[in-house]
């Protein structure tokens, strides 16, 4: 079996290809043999939100932010998702949401 980074380049190709359902298929098993793979939780928060599943995508947008909370790619990328979030369901929630993403990952560009 290959290591978890070359098996996190196959499913971008997947991603790549719009090939969501094998992609989200092979990260699923990529973050069940480790839940502290980040890229692994971004890259299904991107997925899951491009096909409508805004839920499973902030629950993986916000595993990424709690994995490393002071990363302001993470934060960045949140508020896209809630952004999307917004734009799929009209729950203004998701508007306050991205706006505290924002600032969070301003403000941790700053810090640096």
């Amino acid at each position: 079996m290959s290591d978890i980074y070359t098996r996190y380049n196959e499913v971008e190709k997947l991603i790549d290809d719009e090939q969501y359902e094998p992609a989200i298929e092979g990260l699923k098993e990529i973050v069940e043999e480790d839940d502290t793979f980040v890229l692994g939780h971004l890259a299904l928060s991107r997925v899951y939100t491009k096909t409508g599943q805004h839920d499973l995508a902030i629950e993986h947008g916000e595993k990424a932010c709690e994995l490393e909370p002071n990363d302001p790619f993470n934060y960045t990328a949140m508020s896209v998702t809630y952004q999307r979030a917004w734009a799929g369901t009209q729950d203004q929630q998701y508007i306050v949401k991205a706006e505290d993403a924002k600032a969070k990952a301003h403000d941790l560009r700053a810090q640096a």
